[in-house]
């Protein structure tokens, strides 16, 4: 029996700047951190699943984006009250915007999107919900 989503892996290139990303700026809370074989280990809360972020003690690339043709995680989405604020608060803190706020594509499901960059290049959505969501 299903129980929830839990999680998804992502690897970061500097673990101090993903966490000040995603609990500073979007409100994630930190809920483990510590050291693992070959780098380090973070569990970030999103409320309905988390983020486990691996930062290897060796230098990586920055993320590439997945090609519509190619199989792979195309962005993240994270949902907020107001879209056209958090962007705001992003663009004050110096986060590069990929696309400034709109009305949805997909309104059965959101009505506002936005999208952003990570420190490490990962494409971050924030929507608002649509009514009765």
């Amino acid at each position: 029996m299903l129980r929830g989503f839990e999680h998804v892996g992502m690897t970061s290139g500097n673990l101090d700047r993903t966490i000040a990303f995603y609990c500073d700026l979007l409100g994630l809370r930190l809920a483990l951190r510590k050291p693992a074989a070959k780098g380090e280990l973070a569990f970030l809360d999103a409320g309905g699943g988390m983020l486990e972020i691996f930062a290897p003690a060796s230098a990586i690339d920055r993320s590439r984006d997945v090609p519509p043709a190619e199989a792979g995680m195309r962005h993240l989405t994270f949902a907020f009250d107001d879209v056209d604020a958090m962007i705001g608060k992003l663009e004050a803190a110096g986060v590069e915007v990929v696309e400034r706020p709109r009305d949805a594509y997909n309104t059965e499901m959101m009505r506002r999107v936005a999208f952003v960059r990570d420190p490490d290049g990962i494409i971050v959505e924030l929507i608002e919900r649509a009514e009765g969501r």
